[in-house]
C-alpha cells in the first residue's frame, strides 16, 4: 500500500518558537486591526509634539529640515528638497495612489457605482467640506490666514473608523457604510481642491509631458500590457514633470490609481478552466511514477520534473492573473502606506511648539480657532444638516437601522482631520507660524471631534 504523503513542514511565523509565539504573529494580528494603523499614527503625532517641546527640539528641526539632493553626476533634476518635503511630495504619493486605489474599487465595485445609494453620503460629504470652509473663512476672511479655508474639510478614514470600531455594536453595519463612503467622497472632494487651488504657478510644458506620461499609461493598459516595471516608470516620470510644473507631484498617485484596473485578466470560468488543464497536466506526470516513496517528486524523470515545474508556474500566473491588479497592488502597499508612509509624515509634520502659543499673532489665533470651530461645529453642522434635508426628497432615506442619533455620532467622527488636513495645511501657508496655528486647530479639533462622537455613539441604544 502506497504511504501517506508527508505533511508539509510547518511555517516559522506559525511555530511554537519562541519568537512567532511571542512576537510575530501578535504583530501581524495588531495589523489586521482597522483601528492599529490609526494608533500607530497618533502615537507617531505624539512623538512628534514631545520631541518638538522637549530638550532636543533642535533635533527635531535639523532632522526634517535637512536638504537632501538627488544628484546623477552635475544633473540635479529636482534640486534641493529637505527631508520633509521628501515625506510631503515623495512618499505621500503612495498615500494618494492607495487612496485612489480605493475610490476607483468604489467606483466600479462599492456602494458609489450604485447613484441611488451613493447619493445620500456623497451629498452629505459634499456639506461637510463646504460648511467647514465657509466657517473657516467667516474667522480668516480678508487676513494672510485665509488661504487655509481647506485645511478643515477633510475627514481622516483610519481614525473615524477607529472611533466607530470602539463604540462596538452599537454601530449598526449600514451607518458604517456610509460613513467610509462618505469619507472615501471626501477624499476626492480633497483631491479636487488640492488639485485645483492649491497648485503654484503652472509651467505649460512639465504639464503637458506629465499628461503625455498619463496617456502612454492609458495605452499599455489598452494594449493588455500586463508588466508593473513600465507603470511604474511612468508614474516616476509622471511626479518629476509635476513636480517642476506647479502642480503638487502627489497627484501623479492619484492619475495612475485611478488608472490601475479593477477587474481580472482572466475571469472566474477562465481561470477555473485552464487551472484544470494545468491540473491534469502535473496528474499526467506524477501517474507514471510508481513509487511507494511518499516524496513521489524524486521519482520522476528529468522531462516528467520539467512538466511539473511548467504546469505549476502556469498555475501560479494564472492565479496571479485571476486577482484584479487593483487587489493585487493594494495587497501590497497597504501595510506600507497605513503603518510606515502615513506615521513618518505625522513623525515629520504634526511637531509644533507649544511654547508661546499664549502670544501668537491675531492670524495665526483665527487660523487656530477657524480649523478647530470648523472641524467640530462645521463637519458636524454640514453633514447632519445636508442629511437632514436631502432625506426630505423622495428616494432618500438613512441608512437601514440607522438613527439620527447615529447620524450625530457619525457627523462628529468625520470631524476628525489629520493626515489630508495636515497635508493641505502645509501646501496653503508659506509662513511657519500660521502652519503651527493650524496644527493646533487640527489637534484640538480632531481630539474634541473624536471623544465628542464616540461619547454620541455610545449613548445610542445597542441594536
Amino acid at each position: 500500500m502506497q504511504a501517506e504523503p508527508a505533511s508539509p513542514p510547518t511555517v516559522w511565523s506559525e511555530s511554537r518558537r519562541l519568537i512567532p509565539r511571542l512576537v510575530v504573529r501578535p504583530l501581524l494580528r495588531f495589523m489586521e486591526l482597522e483601528a492599529s494603523s490609526a494608533a500607530v499614527m497618533l502615537g507617531a503625532a505624539v512623538l512628534a509634539v514631545v520631541w518638538a517641546n522637549s530638550a532636543f527640539a533642535d533635533g527635531y528641526t535639523a532632522v526634517f529640515d535637512t536638504a537632501v539632493r538627488l544628484s546623477f553626476g552635475t544633473w540635479h533634476p529636482l534640486g534641493a528638497l529637505t527631508v520633509r518635503e521628501w515625506v510631503n511630495d515623495g512618499a505621500m504619493t503612495l498615500f494618494f495612489f492607495v487612496v485612489a486605489l480605493e475610490i476607483k474599487r468604489e467606483l466600479v465595485h462599492g456602494e458609489l457605482r450604485r447613484p441611488a445609494a451613493a447619493a445620500l453620503p456623497v451629498l452629505a460629504a459634499v456639506g461637510g467640506m463646504v460648511v467647514p470652509a465657509v466657517i473657516y473663512l467667516s474667522f480668516t476672511a480678508g487676513t494672510a490666514g485665509a488661504s487655509g479655508w481647506g485645511v478643515p474639510m477633510a475627514t481622516d478614514i483610519a481614525f473615524a473608523v477607529a472611533v466607530v470600531t470602539a463604540a462596538g455594536s452599537r454601530v449598526p453595519p449600514a451607518a458604517r457604510v456610509f460613513l467610509l463612503t462618505l469619507a472615501i467622497a471626501d477624499d476626492l472632494g480633497a483631491i479636487v481642491v488640492i488639485a485645483l487651488f492649491y497648485a503654484g504657478h503652472l509651467a505649460v510644458l512639465p504639464l503637458l509631458g506629465a499628461l503625455a506620461t498619463v496617456g502612454v499609461a492609458w495605452l499599455l493598459q489598452r494594449g493588455h500590457v500586463r508588466a508593473l516595471t513600465p507603470y511604474v516608470l511612468l508614474g516616476i516620470g509622471c511626479w518629476v514633470l509635476l513636480h517642476h510644473s506647479g502642480v503638487h507631484p502627489t497627484l501623479a498617485g492619484v492619475a495612475f490609481g485611478l488608472l490601475t484596473p479593477a477587474w481580472p485578466w482572466y475571469d472566474a470560468t477562465q481561470f477555473a478552466q485552464r487551472a484544470r488543464a494545468q491540473a491534469r497536466a502535473v496528474e499526467d506526470a506524477t501517474s507514471a511514477a510508481t513509487c511507494a516513496d511518499p516524496t513521489a517528486a524524486r521519482a520522476l524523470t528529468a522531462d516528467q520534473l520539467d512538466s511539473v515545474r511548467s504546469a505549476v508556474r502556469e498555475t501560479v500566473r494564472l492565479a496571479h492573473e485571476a486577482l484584479p491588479p487593483l487587489d493585487r497592488i493594494q495587497a501590497r502597499l497597504s501595510a506600507l502606506v497605513s503603518f510606515v508612509v502615513v506615521p513618518v509624515f505625522a513623525l515629520a509634520n504634526a511637531g509644533f511648539s507649544l511654547s508661546g502659543r499664549g502670544s501668537m499673532s491675531h492670524d495665526a489665533a483665527l487660523v487656530t480657532a477657524g480649523v478647530g470651530v470648523g472641524l467640530v461645529a462645521g463637519k458636524t453642522l454640514g453633514i447632519f444638516g445636508t442629511t437632514w434635508v436631502v432625506t426630505r426628497l423622495p428616494g432618500l432615506t438613512l441608512p437601514s437601522g440607522t438613527r439620527w442619533t447615529h447620524l450625530l455620532g457619525l457627523s462628529l467622527c468625520a470631524g476628525i482631520g489629520f493626515t489630508v488636513a495636515l497635508f493641505v495645511g502645509d501646501i496653503a501657508f508659506s509662513d511657519a507660524g500660521l502652519g503651527e496655528a493650524a496644527k493646533l486647530g487640527i489637534f484640538t479639533g480632531s481630539v474634541v471631534s473624536g471623544l465628542a462622537g464616540f461619547i454620541a455613539l455610545r449613548c445610542c441604544r445597542p441594536r
